[in-house]
């Protein structure tokens, strides 16, 4: 009884981390402003189905991508046996689901749960070593500084360890479940304790790790078995709490986050409605300027593009919490490639760092002014201008997260509000305002390249 309350107890303590951590979270993206993504929803579930679920984008980089399907799968199904645990941990059983009368299927499915536990240990030990053996570019860059190599690889590390429970787990418990066999066989009494470990289970993969327990007593592999428990579990209660810090958020976040993906091409920008209402009023010859209301003298003033983090919307705040930091845009960002300073996983990860330290500052649930600001604080000017647009970063995240959309509006920040940009920019702004075109040559001129072909 007292294992079963301390228990509940771990289970408590962390589903109130972890609620509390979501909270936070979801306070935060909602400071970001709103954007409707509610339309086309069988594009949308399709694209949900097939990046998220189907991993249709991780598999275009095979090796790194088979391996993540081999844990993404493994992740979901051994949660069936987690189930199982927590049951147990509950209400003092053992071995719950044996006990409803399928065991075979009981027997299939602990077989391939152990079949899965070893893929996932060892595609966990090849992660491991591509990030600190194998020199792999993406995984060194100036941003993947202390704490963001550390977080790789504390949670590979984990996995390892709790596949490794996992099957000593089921290695003692197959022996103890033998020795309780043979004794009742034979007639000897069986404690009540060992009669817990009733013959239920297929150890595929456990039965190698037998040899490393069989020669101990009954008392010390009980022992073992239930250590092996416990550490499993707390381990997987522990991963529940680490997650929401950790850019491993994304086995939660992927699958809203291309629901909520961008569904026009990648090229295309969209435009500021209240530049756009200002052209078409412009453009239609009987509109009357005078018509629309008078605007409300205590409303904000409008914002063109974005300086800080509650500028941006909600999507691009998501995104920032998505980002899995594989690296995956910035190998293929052109800018990045050239030696730019760019880097488009550093932008998610400012994004969300300063949207974080907002968060936490929050007055009143407002953003006090901290004299902070997610442009030059965190994201500097030549990092903007370094980008090409391209959309080579979209088209490449595996989670469809978007940096461009947040280059685009602090960039518009900068033109719209401080009027600033680099030179060669400002000279064709002056020429499309003089010239009607980005060069600088007169509308009269445009034609003399004709007159040389026909000299």
């Amino acid at each position: 009884m007292i294992a079963q309350i301390l228990f509940l107890i771990l289970l408590g303590v962390s589903a109130f981390f972890f609620a509390r951590r979501i909270g936070e979270i979801r306070r935060n993206i909602k400071l970001g402003r709103d954007i409707d993504r509610s339309d086309n929803s069988s594009e949308r579930w399709k694209t949900m189905f097939m990046v998220a679920i189907g991993q249709s984008k991780m598999v275009k980089r095979p090796i790194a991508g088979i391996l993540h399907i081999l844990v993404y799968v493994g992740f979901i199904l051994i949660n069936i046996e987690v189930l199982e645990i927590i049951i147990d941990g509950l209400f003092g059983t053992h071995r719950v689901f044996a006990t409803l009368g399928a065991g075979a299927i009981y027997d299939f499915l602990i077989g391939c749960f152990e079949i899965l536990a070893f893929l996932v240990l060892v595609a966990c030990v090849i992660f491991l070593v591509r990030r600190n053996v194998i020199n792999i570019k993406r995984f060194h860059s100036k941003e993947m500084t202390k704490w963001p190599k550390s977080d790789a690889n504390i949670i590979l590390v984990t996995e390892v360890l709790l596949m490794f429970a996992l099957l000593s787990m089921n290695a003692t418990d197959a022996i103890l479940q033998e020795r309780a066999a043979t004794m009742m066989a034979s007639g000897q009494e069986v404690s009540e304790t060992l009669s817990h470990y009733i013959e239920a289970g297929s150890f595929p993969v456990s039965a190698w790790l037998v040899p490393l327990y069989d020669g101990m007593s009954v008392d010390a592999l009980m022992t073992t078995e239930r250590f092996m428990w416990w550490f499993h579990i707390i381990g997987i209660l522990g991963f529940l709490v680490y997650v929401p810090y950790s850019k491993h958020f994304h086995i939660f976040l992927a699958f809203p986050n291309t629901y909520y993906s961008k569904l026009l091409p990648k090229g295309e920008l969209p435009n500021m409605e209240a530049v756009t209402n200002e052209v078409k009023l412009m453009l239609d010859p009987n509109a009357d300027p005078f018509a629309a209301p008078a605007p409300d003298p205590d409303a904000a003033p409008i914002k063109f593009g974005a300086k800080d983090v509650q500028d941006l919307t909600w999507k691009q705040l998501f995104d920032s919490y998505t980002c899995t930091e594989c690296g995956r845009c910035t190998s293929v960002c052109p800018a990045n490639q050239t030696g730019k300073l760019l880097s488009p996983r550093k932008i998610m990860m400012d994004t969300r760092d300063r949207l974080d330290e907002v968060g936490k500052g929050l007055e009143n649930g407002a953003p006090k002014d901290d004299g902070k600001s997610l442009l030059r604080d965190y994201i500097s000017e030549e990092e903007l201008w370094a980008c090409t647009t391209c959309n080579a970063c979209v088209e490449a995240c595996p989670v469809n997260i978007d940096p461009v959309s947040i280059i685009i509006d602090l960039r518009r920040h900068l033109i719209m509000e401080e009027s600033k940009s680099p030179e060669s920019i400002t000279a064709m702004f002056n020429n499309v305002e003089n010239n009607g075109a980005p060069w600088a040559f007169p509308a009269a001129d445009r034609g003399k390249w004709i007159e040389e072909l026909n000299s």
